[in-house]
């Protein structure tokens, strides 16, 4: 199960892509534009785009190693423990009916 911080991770890498997606359409959007001022402003952001990309990836690649990592770990976890487990999975479905149940 991702932590919080994890889930913060993917949504910052989902909304990240969507900004560089944007960005990217931005760009081909204003490519017939003339002027130096609006050539000047294209150029910085196609390598602060390209910064980007490359942070994306490599936070992405770092959110899909921890995930794998707290995978396995649970995974352990529960066939070393199989009782426990179920026992913890009963109590939180149990809480859970209750809480559904009060609505």
């Amino acid at each position: 199960m991702p932590n919080a911080t994890e889930v913060s991770r993917e949504k910052l890498v989902a909304d990240l892509k969507v900004m560089i997606s944007d960005a990217d359409e931005l760009l081909r959007l204003t490519a017939g534009q003339a002027g130096e001022k609006v050539t000047e402003v294209r150029a910085r952001l196609g390598e602060r785009l390209t910064s980007a990309r490359s942070r994306v990836g490599e936070l992405e690649t770092s959110v899909v190693e921890q995930t794998k990592k707290v995978a396995n770990a649970t995974d352990d976890y529960v066939h070393k423990n199989p009782w426990q487990s179920l026992g913890v999975a009963a109590g939180v479905a149990f809480l859970l009916g209750l809480l559904a149940g009060r609505r």
